[in-house]
């Protein structure tokens, strides 16, 4: 039922931005107050979305929101609109202002989570834009392969950093928050590019220790109790993390027993590529975002606050 209901929203989601994806509005109007209506509707449609108790409920409501989401982007100069009043929707802008990424996700009454999105690019002309995301994660055996918009490993992404690539077209890093199951939390690093057919996620520019392959992704998984920093320290111009760690070294692997070691490291882009740093001496404070999504009432959360 999970694969059929994705299967329904996937192409909801995909005919309304066909029909959409070059459409203009023909009015010059002041289109403040009509966005401001669109986002009192999706508030109110996000909200549905999680009272809904069950999975199948929660995939009908958001039905609706993808599609008043898309009549609200065919909305001209939709692009400046903030949508600052959805606060379970990420909406992030490139630093360079060529796109944005609204992504969110839908917990699942098993502890997983679903994940939905859309690249909005800015045109100079208003035409609409739009590229969905399509999670596919369920059917992604290695998390380190290099896919497209219809084939994402999905995230509700907060953070987008510019990448210069000397002779090479220029790329993205991207920071999101995807979550996992009733016992561990994922983050991931990821890399949006921009290719004649479109957006693709993953490239091979995260490099390891020497020797090492270099990754098309980096995921982090831990404990979910815990929280982890992921970020961009704008100081040291680095992207800096917690090291994750076992309780114990009979627990290696088993990322439920994974947390901060109160230690650091870091990806410093070089020549196009981001590498690995060791041990990087920082002064901050922990980024506590996870938190927002542990569920005190589950069962499961209870059982590992006592591990």
């Amino acid at each position: 039922m999970k694969t059929c209901l994705r299967t329904l929203l996937s192409f909801i989601l995909l005919c309304g931005i066909t029909f959409s994806t070059y459409a203009q509005h023909s009015f010059k109007l002041n289109t403040g107050p009509v966005m401001v209506k669109y986002q009192d509707s999706l508030l109110k449609l996000s909200n549905d979305v999680y009272a809904a108790p069950h999975t199948g409920e929660r995939f009908a409501k958001n039905a609706l929101f993808i599609k008043t989401l898309v009549n609200s982007l065919k909305t001209n100069a939709s692009f400046d609109f903030p949508f600052d009043s959805l606060k379970r929707v990420s909406i992030v802008k490139s630093p360079d202002n060529a796109f944005r990424i609204i992504s969110w996700f839908i917990p699942l009454e098993d502890g997983s989570y679903r994940f939905f999105g859309t690249i909005q690019m800015s045109t100079k002309d208003g035409q609409l834009k739009l590229y969905p995301l399509i999670d596919n994660t369920d059917n992604i055996a290695d998390a380190n392969v290099i896919g497209n918009s219809r084939n994402w490993y999905g995230a509700r992404y907060y953070e987008i950093v510019p990448v210069t690539n000397p002779g090479r077209q220029p790329y993205y890093v991207l920071m999101g928050w995807k979550g996992n199951s009733g016992k561990t939390t994922k983050k991931v690093l990821d890399v949006l590019s921009f290719e004649k057919d479109g957006p693709l996620f993953g490239k091979p520019v995260f490099e390891g220790l020497k020797g090492s392959t270099p990754k098309n992704r980096v995921v982090f998984e831990y404990n979910k109790l815990n929280s982890m920093t992921l970020t961009l320290d704008k100081s040291i111009n680095m992207i800096v993390f917690d090291h994750l760690a076992p309780f114990s070294e009979d627990m290696v692997g088993n990322f439920e027993y994974y947390a901060s070691d109160l230690s650091f490291d870091a990806y410093k882009v070089a020549n196009g590529k981001l590498k690995l740093i060791e041990n990087v001496e920082l002064k901050n404070d922990p980024n506590n975002m996870d938190e927002l999504y542990v569920d005190p009432k589950d069962k499961k959360t209870k059982a590992i606050k006592k591990l």
